[in-house]
């Protein structure tokens, strides 16, 4: 039997990100995983040497519709209609994290090889997290697409397309860390709401968010090594010139200290918030 061709890790993330139907992006995630770890898919740019395409909207199926944040309904927990909105809305932030994550694998060339696959490992563990809550929605009686999102997540990747530092310091350790910070409160609502089937999925999602953003805190502080920068300063710099004004707490201080956050940055951050 003839060996599989050996492919390129940034050509196979570039398909991944483009996928346009949601089963294809979750099977392609899984497919190009396995052959990455099998050592059929690799991350190098001499074999393989391509220009890096501007970065544009991912591929999204046409629903749900997006919206600006202000225009989405705010809805109780006390319905079954309700908590579906919910699941959705998380359900649309993990669909944005797995083109997020497969953005980071092809955008970012010349990093080290644990880089890509951390972020291989977290499009993985994102696509899970989709499968999860589309199977809840489903028993709720509703499906991907039927509610109205926002675009706020890929807004920011538009923004740090051209810097491995700046992406770092503000999707993961910024946007993603969020979740850590408000999905403890997502949990006692639903389960104040008789919801223990969602809890139980945000439960892990929370847990293993933990180790995502951690991710992001590892090759934040690598890009400014290499930079020849200070992280914390650096960080702070980035949230002043992108996030003025939108920085919101109280902030989930143990789980960011288990991400990678310093004593010092929780500080600044809610003196940033305050």
């Amino acid at each position: 039997m003839a060996a599989r061709q050996t492919l390129s890790l940034h050509a196979q993330a570039a398909r991944c990100v483009g996928s346009t139907v949601v089963a294809d992006k979750l099977a392609l995630t899984a497919e190009v995983a396995a052959r990455f770890h099998a050592g059929e898919v690799v991350a190098d740019d001499a074999a393989f040497p391509a220009e890096i395409a501007p970065i544009k909207a991912p591929g999204r199926p046409e629903r749900p519709r997006l919206v600006a944040p202000r225009d989405l309904p705010r809805r109780g927990l006390a319905s079954e209609e309700g908590r579906a909105a919910l699941v959705h809305a998380v359900a649309h932030i993990e669909f944005n994290a797995i083109n997020l994550a497969w953005d980071a694998v092809y955008r970012f060339r010349g990093m080290p090889e644990e880089y890509y696959r951390d972020w291989v490992g977290v499009a993985v563990d994102e696509a899970r997290h989709f499968g999860l809550l589309s199977e809840r929605l489903a028993e709720l009686g509703y499906a991907y697409g039927d509610f109205d999102a926002h675009d706020g997540l890929w807004e920011m990747a538009i923004k740090t397309a051209d810097s491995c530092l700046a992406r770092m310091a503000l999707v993961p350790r910024v946007l993603e860390a969020r979740g850590l910070d408000v999905t403890p409160g997502m949990i006692t609502r639903l389960r104040n709401a008789g919801d223990e089937s969602t809890v139980a999925i945000l439960e892990v999602i929370l847990a293993e968010e933990v180790a995502h953003v951690a991710a992001g805190s590892r090759w934040f502080a690598w890009c400014c090594e290499r930079e020849g920068v200070d992280a914390q300063a650096t960080f702070h710099a980035l949230i002043a010139e992108h996030l003025r004004g939108a920085l919101r707490g109280p902030f989930n201080a143990e789980a960011r200290l288990r991400a990678g956050f310093t004593p010092a940055e929780l500080a600044r951050l809610d003196e940033l918030a305050a």
